[in-house]
Parts: structure tokens; C-alpha cells; sequence
């Protein structure tokens, strides 16, 4: 499975590359603190695949990394994607790294 480091996203982001972010949470949490991805929660992530882009990086993500890489299993298994990273250390490795006033839960 492919893997992009909290800076590596930051550094995307920053340099306004086009790549899709997808957040597989459940609504609560999302409503709680985001990355500003479009929310696809787990349970919901195949009946939602024609949502995840297949021509460009895409970038899934959870609270700490679990979801988004079962997420991303699913995806590869059901419909050949080949271009989606796991974000290692998910939402709370970006608030320790990047960001600590995005809140933890």
C-alpha cells in the first residue's frame, strides 16, 4: 500500500498540486476537525467509488490510519484503483506535526 507523510501532504497542499483528499470518518468526527477532504465515511466508501478520482493522487485519511488504509483495501480489491495513499498517522499525526490547534479526540 502506498503511504504520504503529514508533511508530504502539507507540502501538496501548499504548493496547490491537484490531488483529491477523502476523509473516511464518520460525520461527527468530521464536524469535530477536517482537512478540508470530502467526506466518504468507511461503511460507505464502495457505494461511493465513482466519488474517488482515478486520474490523479488521491489521498485518504482517517483519525489515525487504520480506516483509510481498509478503505483504500476495499477500493484496490473492488475496483482496481491504483493511484490512492494511505496518510500515515492520520488526522491526529497532522495535528502533531502540522497543526496542534486542530483539535484531538
Amino acid at each position: 500500500m502506498k503511504e504520504i507523510t503529514v508533511q508530504e501532504l502539507k507540502q501538496m497542499m501548499d504548493n496547490q498540486e491537484d490531488f483529491q483528499l477523502i476523509d473516511v470518518r464518520e460525520q461527527k468526527e468530521f464536524n469535530f476537525a477536517n482537512l478540508g477532504g470530502e467526506l466518504i465515511p468507511l461503511g460507505e466508501v464502495l457505494q461511493n467509488a465513482d466519488k474517488v478520482s482515478k486520474d490523479k493522487k488521491v489521498v485518504v485519511h482517517c483519525r489515525s490510519g487504520k480506516r483509510s488504509e481498509n478503505a483504500i483495501l476495499q477500493l484496490e480489491q473492488a475496483h482496481g484503483f491504483d493511484n490512492l495513499y494511505n496518510l500515515v498517522g492520520g488526522i491526529l499525526a497532522w495535528s502533531d506535526e502540522i497543526d496542534p490547534t486542530l483539535p484531538k479526540y
